[in-house]
């Protein structure tokens, strides 16, 4: 029943995921230096402010976790003490990585103003942070932190240029970090699942995030996809899904 219940989450999801990473393939095809500094800007501040609308920003993140150091095998497990340390220096690491190429393409240092939110990046965190008053859609938000890590993937596989061996080094590492992400969360939404009406709004939630995530993308990657191909790519994506669990249940 898990193992059904997991893949019905990322049912949900992966016609979403699959859509972020078709519109970072067809971004990078072709992309100039001023191309990658557009998108890289609204990356960069991603990095800064992980999963905004359920985590507060990479700094206060990390000042808090130092505060909470003397209650390490007190009130904080250290394992799960060291598993958010990792988790927020991975994060970091990433901004590292991705700011050296945003000074390669600019030829100068970085700056605080260089990074942006973006208005499509402002709406995912509010309506993260409409879900979170909820233990049961708090859950969701956890879940598609991300996008199935589908723009990395994508970003993993170029090649043929400084930029691109630059990008395709440090997004194969941040691929490799944020890849499982989603299957530790699908636990924890797994649990908090009694009855039907919880599986409902998981995936309400889950859908509604993850199409807002999308939107998010394409404001990052302009002109990659049109709205029409994005709203067509997701019903062929969720129709190949809806075909591939009627033909579970038939066998």
């Amino acid at each position: 029943m898990t193992d059904t219940t997991e893949q019905a989450l990322v049912d949900a999801a992966w016609p979403y995921w699959e859509c972020e990473g078709e519109i970072a393939k067809r971004y990078f095809d072709g992309a100039t230096d001023e191309d990658h500094a557009f998108y890289l800007r609204a990356q960069l501040w991603k990095e800064l402010h992980p999963v905004d609308g359920f985590f507060n920003g990479l700094h206060r993140e990390l000042k808090d976790l130092v505060d909470r150091f003397p209650e390490v095998d007190r009130s904080i497990d250290r394992h799960e003490y060291h598993f958010l340390l990792t988790q927020l220096t991975e994060e970091f690491n990433h901004y590292v990585m991705l700011a050296d190429i945003f000074e390669h393409v600019m030829g100068r240092k970085i700056t605080a103003e260089d990074t942006v939110q973006l208005a499509e990046e402002k709406k995912l965190g509010d309506i993260r942070r409409a879900y979170v008053e909820d233990e049961l859609t708090k859950a969701a938000v956890g879940f598609t932190e991300g996008g199935g890590a589908r723009l990395f993937r994508e970003g993993a596989k170029l090649s043929g240029s400084t930029v691109n061996d630059m990008t395709a080094h440090a997004m194969e590492i941040i691929y490799d970090d944020e890849k499982d992400h989603y299957a530790e969360q699908a636990k924890i939404c797994v649990g908090l699942i009694k009855s039907d009406d919880d599986m409902t709004r998981m995936k309400d939630a889950i859908r509604a995030i993850s199409a807002q995530r999308v939107a998010m993308r394409a404001e990052m990657f302009p002109g990659a996809m049109t709205a029409d191909e994005i709203e067509e790519g997701v019903r062929r994506l969720a129709k190949a899904v809806r075909s591939v669990a009627a033909a579970e249940a038939a066998s």
